[in-house]
């Protein structure tokens, strides 16, 4: 009797529950997405609370001037750049390998058992992570301070934080990462599998002549998301696991933004500093989709 109850019966005249009416779609796509962008004259305004939005002083590019002449502003950006292009370089590739190689696995059992092992870690908390790497790498009895047989605090040098932030963040999001590949990856025909052994094709041979092929458009659609968040580095880990020993390398523009909006209350500067930040994705994102429409033939738009 459940699977009889339809959408329509509960709720007759709401037609556009029911039949996903684009005009319902433009509406909250609308109020959702556009109407919130009227906040963003805050970064050129001396915002005042009391006063409102309008209310409050025009001041044009004085707080993108106070940002870009701030003694620490190059370090941010730096290493915003850096912590991303790393973490780019190093976790991208991870989830495609990891993805080619379940691929070859024919036992579905321990196929299940091994994805199951790898999603695993993309559920735990960054509170919790972060925890976690506190425990493994401190100097009193930490499990890498243990293998190495020294009592070095990681967490407290600057030149190991990036190391530490890129391999967290490979162990927690690699496994995620290859659910869209394997998806791809199961459309494939599997005929052309036993027409490439008939042939003589080893696995290296299938795997760079016919799962290879499969992935690219997706690969490169991955490529254009994860180059158009280049800035967004996450704040919450990095916040987590800064110290005023390694802010050199751990300092970066999210984290900044937080502080100098939610701690300190500089809305209008803030939001200039984010405001910079988003419109750096925006370029590195158009940027990106052109040469990836030129060089692949794939892209958004």
């Amino acid at each position: 009797m459940l699977r009889d109850i339809t959408i329509g019966q509960h709720f007759p005249g709401n037609s556009l529950v029911h039949r996903f009416d684009p005009r319902l779609k433009l509406v909250l796509t609308i109020v959702y997405k556009y109407l919130p962008m009227y906040g963003i004259q805050i970064a050129f305004r001396d915002f005042k609370a009391s006063r409102g939005i309008t209310g409050s002083e025009w001041v044009g590019l004085y707080w993108f001037e106070r940002f870009f002449t701030a003694p620490n502003c190059v370090r941010m950006i730096k290493n915003t750049v850096l912590l991303s292009l790393y973490s780019l370089l190093w976790s991208f590739p991870i989830p495609i390998i990891l993805s080619l190689c379940i691929n070859q696995l024919r036992f579905a059992k321990f196929k299940r058992v091994v994805q199951t092992v790898l999603y695993a870690p993309h559920f735990i908390s960054t509170m919790v992570i972060c925890g976690m790497i506190k425990i493994f790498l401190s100097p009193s009895g930490g499990l890498l301070n243990l293998i190495l047989g020294t009592s070095v605090d990681f967490l407290s040098e600057s030149t190991a934080f990036r190391t530490i932030y890129v391999a967290s963040g490979i162990w927690q999001e690699a496994g995620w990462g290859t659910i869209i590949y394997m998806a791809c990856l199961a459309a494939v025909d599997t005929s052309l599998y036993e027409a490439a052994k008939i042939d003589g094709a080893s696995m290296f041979q299938r795997i760079l002549h016919i799962d290879i092929p499969e992935l690219v458009p997706m690969i490169v659609l991955q490529l254009i998301m994860s180059v158009g968040n280049l800035m967004n580095v996450g704040f919450e880990k990095v916040l987590l696991l800064q110290t005023e020993l390694n802010k050199a390398t751990s300092d970066i523009i999210a984290v900044y933004v937080y502080e100098q909006g939610i701690i300190n209350a500089k809305y209008s500067y803030s939001t200039a500093v984010g405001l910079f930040n988003t419109v750096v994705n925006i370029i590195l994102l158009i940027i990106v989709n052109r040469i990836a429409k030129k060089a692949a033939d794939v892209s958004f738009v």
